[in-house]
């Protein structure tokens, strides 16, 4: 499962290592972290059956809104990411709760400031033809969980 979770996000147009980068980003001025130490901690977090799980119904959300597969209402709400849907965060903070109020905190600030491969989704999805409402949320908590994890390990060193 863990495979089709990683292809399904590079269909929609995001690799390890764009996750691994904001990682890289959010850590740099607190720890000595490599790239591969990022890399690494993302897979770990992506390998946890909830992030799975997550990361698939997020994106056959984004895709069945695509494709205008919900009833009109929800199809509108999820295709233009409506400020005030929220669900989004919600299934996104599935993740973000098995990792810490360091993990919550980061997810704020990336959902707010959108670095990266974030910006980009974000970006994407507010055009016609994709919907990337779930998936920058996504990508958001597990970058925030990621670095989260790195922070918490550096601290026992």
């Amino acid at each position: 499962m863990k495979e089709l979770a990683l292809i399904k996000l590079e269909e929609r147009g995001v690799t390890v290592d764009d996750i691994a980068t904001i990682v890289l980003d959010l850590q740099r001025n607190y720890q000595d972290v490599t790239l591969e130490d990022c890399r690494a901690t993302v897979l770990s977090i992506i390998s946890k059956s909830e992030t799975i799980y997550t990361i698939l119904t997020g994106i056959a959300i984004d895709v069945a809104a695509e494709k205008g597969l919900l009833d009109t209402e929800i199809n509108s709400l999820i295709a233009k990411d409506y400020g005030l849907y929220g669900l989004d965060e919600i299934l996104a903070l599935s993740i973000v709760n098995m990792n810490g109020s360091i993990a919550l905190t980061n997810f704020g600030y990336l959902d707010k400031t959108k670095p990266g491969i974030i910006g980009v989704i974000d970006k994407e999805g507010k055009s016609e033809a994709k919907c990337h409402t779930f998936l920058d949320d996504i990508i958001c908590a597990i970058a925030s969980s990621a670095a989260s994890r790195i922070a918490h390990r550096m601290e026992k060193k």
